[in-house]
């Protein structure tokens, strides 16, 4: 059966949300962005008034504010997004059950069983835009094609309130000639590589040899290589499965840029206690350890390490998140923001930890941390704190959240 697969891209989501609620920010320059007091200062999603001005999604608000003076900021408000964000699936779910989500504002929709051919496939892209716009409010851009990758790039090329298809027969006239970063997966770094290697377009990166691009890229080569030529197969998920949590994480953006070692460790601390609660909250053990670092130039990067044994108490990821950031943050740089995750997750953690020749140290501090969760779900976070935290406050219970 031939694959026919929609990707929707909701335009401008949290600036289009905002607009929904007060009708006045459509006329003017109006971005949301972040707590510039929290020094989350950056343009998270601007309307069509501000991008002429030039204002870009991801900039600094004193930048936007520069090129379009009379800009309106409105902070954020999630739970709207996500409400609306709900609203727009119910709106999908009548046309399959295999919906996917890629962020908040965009899905994959296979309708390879209710669309014969392409053609169909825009008529139904194009109706789905159609009741967003006038059931929800908002507009949508949609690609349709023959896999995730390519639908995920028709609905790029034409914004906003669009329906773009690529097909089989012709999708090397319509997408080899667009430049490499425009397909999903080809990042800065990856970008930076492909340029190296005199690769600028996806039909240079898909004419490329394979093998090259396995010894320079490794096995994102190779992903690289089947995306570009239109081999990629992935399924889009049913949405009657729920998927398996992948990580828990959590992160902060810090009041002040940080160098000290003892403050590093009280932010980890911090950010290792609330992902440890989070696992016992939902019966998971981890098995990797991920420490996110970005520093006062923005530059960020991410360092892993296997546990010797999976467990999840918020002294291990501490011991581990620790000493990655004394490893590999050489540079002496201040710090700006942090992050702990905790990855191969695997449930039954009673099982895995009495086998351990660790289990009875593990089980205590396990029976510690529990009853601090229930302390502090009961009473707040500020109820029971450990005594470093108290000579040290680098980040309230507020800031952590």
């Amino acid at each position: 059966m031939k694959r026919i697969i929609i990707h929707s891209d909701l335009n401008n989501f949290f600036a289009s949300v905002e607009c929904l609620k007060q009708p006045w920010l459509s006329s003017v320059p109006m971005a949301v962005a972040g707590d510039k007091e929290k020094r989350h200062g950056i343009i998270l999603a601007k309307n069509i008034h501000a991008a002429k001005c030039g204002v870009k999604t991801a900039e600094p608000i004193w930048s936007a504010r520069s090129k379009c003076p009379n800009l309106i900021c409105v902070p954020p408000n999630h739970n709207d997004y996500l409400s609306v964000s709900r609203q727009v699936r119910g709106i999908y779910a009548e046309y399959s059950n295999k919906i996917e989500s890629f962020g908040i504002d965009e899905c994959w929709i296979d309708i390879s069983d209710i669309a014969s051919d392409f053609e169909q496939g825009r008529e139904i892209a194009d109706e789905i835009r159609t009741r967003i716009r006038n059931e929800i409010g908002i507009t949508a851009s949609c690609g349709v094609s023959f896999n995730k990758i390519f639908a995920k790039l028709g609905s790029d090329m034409k914004k906003p309130d669009a329906t773009t298809v690529i097909d089989e027969q012709s999708f090397k006239q319509t997408v080899w000639e667009l430049p490499v970063e425009s397909m999903l997966f080809v990042g800065k770094s990856t970008l930076k590589t492909l340029s190296a290697m005199n690769i600028h377009t996806i039909g240079e990166l898909a004419q490329t040899d394979v093998l090259l691009l396995e010894r320079i890229l490794g096995k994102n080569g190779i992903s690289l290589w089947i995306n570009a030529n239109g081999q990629n197969r992935s399924p889009v998920a049913d949405s009657d499965i729920q998927s398996e949590m992948k990580s828990i994480s959590h992160s902060i953006t810090l009041p002040h840029d940080i160098e000290d070692l003892d403050e590093v460790r009280v932010v980890l601390l911090s950010l290792c206690e609330r992902v440890s609660a989070r696992m016992r909250k939902h019966g998971y053990v981890c098995g990797t350890v991920r420490l996110f670092v970005r520093d006062d130039q923005f530059n960020s990067y991410e360092r892993q390490a296997t546990l010797d044994m999976p467990n999840r108490t918020a002294a291990c990821l501490l011991e581990v998140a620790f000493s990655l950031y004394k490893a590999h943050h050489k540079g002496g740089r201040p710090v700006r923001a942090l992050g702990v995750a905790a990855a191969n997750l695997s449930l039954d953690a009673s099982g895995q930890m009495t086998i351990l020749s660790e289990a009875d140290k593990f089980e205590k501090q396990e029976k510690i941390e529990s009853l601090a969760d229930d302390i502090r779900l009961q009473f707040g976070r500020s109820a029971l704190k450990r005594g470093i935290m108290l000579t040290n406050n680098i980040i309230t219970d507020e800031q952590s959240d």
